[in-house]
């Protein structure tokens, strides 16, 4: 038999629909419609009609079907709460990470239909469908503050869902260094990196700052510069001057050349004269793509994931390769070279790690490398660190060395009357006994 609280809000869920109401629009009238449904089943009830079990709490009930047809359910409150980074659904299990990075259990007693139920409500914004065709989904919901991805049936043996909370939304580098993300000389010295059209490569682990930091660099761009990002699911929102977002488009159920893939949108964005192209995260055939950015003479940031500066390099090596067909690793290695002067990694706290009281999770900028251009007769990146943090809470330091000529002096003039970048370094304490890494990828 179908509990009282399922019969109830698909009883008004079909009330709605034949009064043609939008509950965003009617809700006084989709409330009274709530307090009537269960006042007719108390009666019925009552009267020992149709075998009902009477409501212990009819307010309770009210409540509840209130939260969950005019808002989402269980999952409302833990949207509502700027604390919370993280919401997580497994089945019927529901729980969240706060700022503190503690992970603990949401109060509320639901069920595996009633989230599904809020999942495809929220989806619905995102223009994403989520059903036995498309099991696996991602959009930008709740007004655009959480992305969330979902894996259903017949994919997964039960719902899974992550909605991660976008929780800053006007980053910029100063801001990140109020909260002790970098330093004053390393925000000044990535400013500039922005100013001059310099390639940067993002990387860090998910968590880590990727996308906060990408929003920051955005509003240290040029109004002039015209900036196209592209993205699979809309995460920037930094707001461009000159320029557009891209995400992609899953195909239709229809079937048919209905999908637009990342590749499709870099290889249109190189014919738009981008002086800035952004990937919001590369991870497959649009890493090959990229190459061809070394030809159209513009900037490019991207992100992608990897435990290191190394890591992150070696990672878009591979993400190419398998992309593009016979494509030499030693080209690719010098193409990707020549497009991206500087990586920086970016690292958090391990939430697992963290007690109560800690303080809030510390998002770090980890270490910033410059990458020489490099020769195809060579079978290894070689890199300079430029800055180096050896763990999370220890200081931001100096690697020793100036940045490799071509990138200081195009920095240099971007920077303030006054200001080097020699000497925004060397205001870090130095790394002793520096070392040059070379990172091996396999041919």
């Amino acid at each position: 038999m179908i509990n009282a609280y399922e019969q109830l809000r698909t009883a008004v869920a079909e009330r709605i629909t034949t009064l043609n109401l939008d509950p965003r629009a009617d809700r006084a009238t989709v409330e009274q419609l709530i307090r009537d449904e269960i006042a007719d089943y108390q009666a019925r009830a009552g009267l020992a009609l149709d075998d009902l079990p009477t409501l212990a709490s009819p307010a309770r009930m009210a409540d509840q079907l209130t939260t969950s047809i005019l808002d989402f359910g269980p999952l409302t409150a833990l949207l509502d709460d700027d604390s919370i980074e993280e919401i997580f659904i497994e089945g019927s299990d529901l729980y969240c990470i706060d700022g503190q990075g503690q992970l603990r259990g949401a109060a509320e007693i639901t069920s595996q239909g009633e989230l599904l139920h809020q999942v495809r409500k929220l989806l619905q914004e995102s223009g994403r469908e989520l059903n036995e065709r498309n099991p696996i989904v991602q959009g930008r919901v709740f007004g655009g503050t959480v992305r969330l991805g979902v894996v259903a049936e017949p994919i997964a043996d039960h719902l899974s869902v992550t909605l991660r909370k976008y929780t800053m939304r006007h980053e910029t580098f100063d801001l990140l260094v109020r909260y002790d993300g970098l330093t004053p000389e390393a925000a000044m010295l990535m400013s500039a990196a922005m100013r001059c059209g310099l390639g940067i490569l993002v990387c860090g682990k998910p968590g880590a700052g990727k996308t906060t930091f990408l929003n920051a660099a955005l509003r240290a761009v040029p109004p002039a510069h015209r900036v196209l990002c592209c993205e699979e699911v809309r995460e920037l929102s930094a707001p461009l001057n000159h320029g557009s977002y891209y995400q992609t488009r899953s195909a239709l159920a229809d079937g048919g050349d209905s999908e637009i893939t990342l590749r499709d949108l870099v290889k249109i964005c190189l014919g738009m004269r981008p002086d800035l192209l952004v990937l919001g995260e590369v991870r497959g055939a649009e890493a090959f793509e990229l190459l061809r950015a070394g030809n159209a003479g513009c900037g490019v940031m991207a992100t992608v994931h990897g435990n290191g500066a190394h890591a992150g390099l070696t990672a878009l090596v591979d993400t190419a390769i398998m992309a593009g067909a016979n494509v030499p690793a030693p080209h690719v290695r010098s193409t990707l070279s020549q497009i991206f002067d500087l990586v920086v990694f970016l690292d958090r706290e391990d939430v697992q790690l963290k007690r109560p009281g800690d303080g809030p999770i510390r998002r770090q900028m980890m270490e910033v490398v410059a990458v020489p251009p490099l020769g195809a007769e060579h079978h290894d990146f070689i890199t300079d660190t430029v800055l180096r943090r050896s763990e999370i809470g220890a200081p931001l330091q100096w690697g020793g060395t100036q940045l490799p000529s071509a990138i200081r002096h195009r920095i240099d003039r971007a920077l303030p009357d006054g200001v080097t970048s020699d000497a925004l370094l060397s205001a870090h304490p130095r790394i002793d006994d520096l070392d040059t890494s070379v990172v091996g990828v396999a041919s």
